[in-house]
């Protein structure tokens, strides 16, 4: 059973596989709810806009606009947005454009699942500006 205080999330990645795991391991846990799972950056904008959720995970690389873009569209209509960026390398320079343009958050795909929960569960208490992976902690 989930919370009435559930952190809703958002889920934006291209890749179905992808984002029924981060559906699975977030829908485990009872205080975290998945409100949406859209695979671009244009959807990822009109289901935040429609959800209003505080934290939202997005992959940085999207179909057609990127999710550095949909992140900045995103806090420009709602500030207080939360945005974990997600990706396969800590050296992608779109990592860093997406930090400096407010992303709470830089995670790897490849992160072990409890240490993904932990960093949604940080970035919800008010933490920022983490980068998390197998080799590196902020």
């Amino acid at each position: 059973m989930v919370q009435a205080k559930s952190i809703r999330i958002p889920s934006v990645a291209d890749h179905p596989v992808f984002r029924e795991g981060l559906a699975t391991i977030l829908g485990s846990r009872q205080d975290m709810l998945i409100v949406a799972q859209p695979s671009n950056a244009v959807d990822a904008v009109a289901e935040f806009r429609h959800h209003r959720s505080f934290v939202a995970l997005m992959d940085v690389h999207l179909p057609g606009t990127n999710g550095t873009d949909a992140l900045i569209a995103i806090r420009g209509k709602f500030p207080q947005a939360c945005i974990i960026m997600l990706t396969t390398s800590d050296s992608d320079g779109e990592i860093q454009r997406a930090m400096r343009a407010g992303g709470s958050a830089c995670i790897l795909k490849s992160m072990p699942k409890e240490e993904l929960l932990n960093v949604v569960r940080a970035v919800h208490s008010g933490r920022r500006n983490m980068r998390r992976g197998h080799n590196s902690a902020m």
